[in-house]
């Protein structure tokens, strides 16, 4: 019987197109699904290289190389339960690798459990959609590193490529993938917002045509904003729906869904302690989307300012073009940081320029600027914040004015743009030296007795207020 090196569990779109993309790089794949049409489906496959689909675990499991070499592509709240039914079949040593978007705490949790049960196994964040898991994905797996050197080859083997070098690195131990991962997304929701808010502020104030939108959002794709979220959105305002001839994006529902990674990113965020603006205005900006009926009521009460832009509109393009770059160069700030904190408290010891290096190419927040991140960070690997280092801290400088003018033309016309104006307070609020924050403690002091440090001496106070 044909033996084969890769198994794959979860034959949807995903795990169909990776199994293909190793099969196209020479890799023999077994698959498994309980579905029998996406079995039939994967086995139209059959011609691109070796694979194979099989009905039972038995028989899946039997056809595989020792030790075996397993990825579940399967939905998370599933992720468990395709672990049990294969455990008993399998020997110590074997790999499991869960290559879906799993919460880290459940991947740290299943780590442990499956350690101490002799296997190995890894929490892979996969990035680049459906194209990107046939083309090349960014893959970032965690994990025993006897558990990557096992899987190292083929990763690297059907990962995206940057002038020749893999989108793929081990991460760090047990969750540290699935994490970076998380933050990633994070990160994506960011940018999304704040494109959607150049967007909203372009048409509602100039009356930017979507013909116009395409052509500046394909300029800006030539220089500093270059990146795979803003190819897709200069692509997107050039399709024209084929029943009515409108631009397609202005016929879909403004309400945009979510699976969780954004939340996931702003709640350990908050665990953690650490400011993420942008990305927060980003889940918040998504949950409000879906409120579409209170919407649409709330805006036959209340009228928005009776505004008429007077201004030069090839300027304001300009200007938002600037604040675009600014906040987006926040939103990828607090994803670092959060990793950075992250990293301490969990362990993880996380390689920034490893992290910048493999986002390069394949996944969803692949941009020009991620090659500047890496080599700030390989010069100088604990610096807090991104902002601060050049080329950025000159690139936030320049910008400043338009960032501030953009945020003041969407308040006078009634636009909301909570990621551009979250971003912005972020940055005023890390680059103020002293923030109001005495006057909280104050009042926690005064109703609480929580007491309070001073400035000029040192020591821990608390004041009778009252008195």
């Amino acid at each position: 019987m044909t033996t084969y090196h890769l198994g794959m569990v979860g034959l949807g779109v995903m795990g169909g197109n990776l199994a293909r993309n190793f099969v196209s790089h020479g890799f023999s794949v077994a698959g498994y699904d309980l579905d029998a049409g996406k079995r039939a489906a994967f086995e139209q496959h059959a011609g691109e290289g070796q694979l194979a689909s099989f009905a039972t675990v038995a028989e899946f499991l039997a056809a595989l190389e020792q030790p075996r070499r397993i990825m579940l592509l399967v939905p998370s709240s599933a992720v468990d339960e395709a672990i049990d039914s294969l455990k008993p079949h399998l020997n110590r040593g074997d790999l499991l690798m869960d290559l879906g978007n799993s919460f880290f705490a459940d991947t740290e949790r299943r780590s442990a459990t499956l350690e101490q049960e002799g296997f190995l196994f890894i929490g892979s964040g996969v990035s680049g959609g459906e194209k990107g898991a046939l083309r090349g994905p960014s893959i970032m797996p965690g994990g025993q590193p006897e558990a990557y050197a096992l899987i190292k080859d083929s990763f690297e083997a059907i990962a995206a490529k940057v002038d020749g070098d893999p989108c793929v690195a081990h991460i760090g131990p047990r969750g540290a993938g699935h994490y970076v991962k998380m933050v990633h997304n994070g990160i994506e929701y960011g940018i999304m917002q704040l494109i959607a808010e150049a967007y909203d502020i372009l048409k509602r104030v100039a009356g930017a045509t979507a013909q116009e939108l395409h052509e500046a959002f394909s300029a800006w794709n030539q220089a500093e904003l270059n990146s795979y979220l803003i190819e897709i959105t200069a692509d997107i305002f050039s399709r024209t729906d084929p029943d009515t001839g409108q631009p397609l994006v202005e016929l879909i529902l403004d309400e945009a869904q979510q699976k969780g990674t954004g939340k996931w990113t702003s709640q350990n965020a908050l665990d953690l302690g650490v400011p993420t603006h942008t990305i927060n205005a980003a889940v918040e900006g998504r949950i409000i989307s879906a409120l579409r009926d209170e919407r649409l009521a709330a805006e036959l009460i209340f009228a928005g300012p009776d505004a008429a832009f007077t201004g030069d509109r090839a300027a304001l393009f300009e200007q938002v073009r600037g604040a675009l770059y600014a906040a987006i160069l926040c939103s990828y700030a607090q994803g670092i940081a959060l990793m950075q904190a992250a990293s301490r408290e969990y362990k993880y010891n996380l390689n920034l320029e490893d992290i910048a290096r493999i986002w390069r190419g394949g996944c969803i927040i692949r941009a020009r600027l991620l090659e500047d991140i890496r080599q700030i960070y390989r010069a100088e690997p604990d610096l807090p914040n991104m902002l601060v280092a050049e080329p950025f801290q000159s690139a936030i400088k320049s910008r400043l004015p338009a960032w501030r003018a953009v945020i003041q033309t969407a308040v006078a016309h009634g636009i909301p743009v909570p990621g551009l104006a979250a971003s912005l307070a972020y940055f005023d609020a890390y680059r103020t030296g002293r923030l109001p924050a005495n006057l909280t403690q104050a009042q926690r002091d005064y109703f609480g007795s929580h007491t309070y440090r001073r400035i000029d001496k040192p020591g821990v106070f608390h004041t009778e207020w009252e008195d």
